[in-house]
């Protein structure tokens, strides 16, 4: 999967799929605020789906397009990091919830109760690292300034 992966990749950036994107977006959007809410959909359902692959694949094409949104490199890592993690644990496909399953030996659903509070923390600390990237670009500002 990962070779495949990494193929696809090379296509993707030969041929400029990126910037075509850009190109396609920024027709019906001109807002980074709804860029950036569209791209934590995007990558929430992806994430939900296939989790390793896509990140071969989609942060070539996401990273090009962001910057031209003006986003921070660090604040779209940090982005895409925290929705991996709210991927993860997504019912009804997140792996975190099975391997949970498994190793505690309950049941899907009782599980998916459990996680419901930590979802809902996770989306609203995605929102506020979103639409204030100065929360988590602090630390690396103070971190560069020593």
């Amino acid at each position: 999967m990962l070779g495949a992966s990494m193929g696809v990749t090379s296509y993707v950036i030969d041929e400029q799929i990126p910037m075509k994107l850009f190109a396609f977006i920024s027709l019906y959007v001109s807002s980074k605020v709804v860029f950036l809410m569209i791209l934590n959909l995007f990558i929430l359902v992806m994430n939900m789906v296939e989790i390793f692959s896509a990140i071969i694949i989609v942060v070539p094409i996401i990273v090009p397009v962001a910057l031209q949104y003006g986003v921070d490199p660090v604040h779209l890592g940090i982005i895409f990091l925290l929705n991996l993690e709210i991927g993860y644990m997504t019912p009804p496909l997140g792996l975190n919830l099975f391997l949970s399953s498994l190793r505690f030996g309950k049941p899907l659903t009782e599980v998916y109760r459990t996680v419901l509070p930590f979802f809902a923390l996770l989306l609203a600390v995605l929102l506020l690292i979103t639409y204030f990237p100065q929360l988590s670009l602090a630390l690396t500002s103070a971190v560069g300034a020593h």
